[in-house]
């Protein structure tokens, strides 16, 4: 399995063992969040957003050492009342679940660093909310192994 791949499966993982309060889906395939019944929420959407890559270290053949970052987007829903409590609660939540290893168990596979980017409000009408989470996975790795 290609790093990348184990990177997307650890945040998946890591969002999916949240316990309080307790996403009820996690997933990578688009959804309609106002088609989701009430007992659907939390709901989370993770996405691929970029990936940026750059040679380290070179060589007289073609291995060398590369680093790359990949950037993530989580997009959360709430749904009820006390929007903005059930949203910080969540956010708070994915927050500590993504730091609580900032090498997502991968440390040994190339992941240096983690971490929330960005945190974005995104209008929506009550009683639905949405937040947007831009999270940057740092890695790196050697040239035809990746």
């Amino acid at each position: 399995m290609s790093l990348r791949q184990s990177i997307i499966d650890a945040i998946d993982i890591a969002l999916t063992e949240i316990r309080d309060p307790k996403p009820v889906l996690v997933t990578r395939e688009p959804f309609e969040p106002e088609k989701l019944a009430i007992t659907q929420f939390p709901a989370l959407l993770i996405n691929f957003i970029d990936e940026e890559r750059e040679t380290t270290t070179m060589g007289l053949t073609a291995v060398g050492r590369r680093a790359g970052n990949i950037r993530f987007e989580i997009r959360c829903f709430v749904r009820g009342t006390e929007l903005d409590k059930r949203r910080n609660d969540i956010l708070n939540a994915i927050e500590n679940a993504l730091d609580a290893d900032r090498y997502l168990g991968l440390k040994a596979s190339g992941v240096t660093d983690s971490q929330v980017e960005l945190i974005e409000n995104v209008p929506r009408l009550a009683p639905l909310a949405e937040l947007r989470i831009e999270y940057r996975v740092r890695y790196n790795y050697v040239r035809g192994t990746q």
